[in-house]
């Protein structure tokens, strides 16, 4: 049976998420940017709670694992995340939902934060693929998600909220090479 937990690197601690996250989630959400390619807007503290309420709610269903991103180098919360569509039945999930304050854009912050899921997600869990899925219009979230070394499998047409998304995947037979890869660029950060 799958069992979730908070995790920590050197720069980032991935902290369950609760309903008290609502106020500085928000407040590191207020850059429109943001939310230009991301598939719900959020732009009231109201649109957050109702936010994290879905994700708490897919919580409780065993359908989800939520985190508030926790940048130690600027001792805040700096985004979201979280593992979804968990299938132990057929030993695979997905990494999404995710999204960060500009302000840690281009750091080291996403390759931690995906590095300590997917180490979670193949060695702690034995999972045998994790999936990844962005809309086709976030070129910079795709451009992130094949650095991180993960397989474009296709397009999904009118997936969720009516738009198209591109998905990616990491199986168990790749994990050994993308860790060392996402281990070497975090040495260098």
């Amino acid at each position: 049976m799958y069992h979730f937990t908070g995790l920590e690197g050197e720069r980032v601690r991935l902290i369950p998420l609760e309903r008290s996250h609502a106020i500085p989630l928000f407040n590191c959400s207020r850059d429109p940017e943001i939310w230009s390619s991301y598939p719900v807007k959020i732009k009231s503290l109201e649109d957050m709670n109702k936010f994290i309420d879905k994700a708490l709610d897919g919580l409780e269903r065993k359908e989800q694992f939520p985190f508030a991103v926790f940048d130690k180098l600027h001792n805040e919360i700096v985004g979201s995340t979280r593992f979804l569509r968990i299938s132990e039945e057929h030993n695979n999930m997905n990494i999404g939902s995710t999204w960060y304050s500009s302000k840690v854009w281009r750091t080291s912050v996403n390759t931690e934060t995906k590095y300590m899921m997917l180490k979670y997600a193949f060695e702690t869990l034995n999972t045998d693929r994790v999936e990844i899925v962005t809309s086709t219009d976030n070129v910079r979230s795709q451009k992130a998600i094949e650095r991180l070394g993960a397989v474009k499998e296709g397009i999904l047409r009118k997936k969720y909220y009516n738009l198209d998304y591109v998905i990616y995947s990491i199986i168990q037979s790749e994990w050994s090479d993308i860790r060392n890869k996402l281990e070497g660029y975090l040495s260098r950060d």
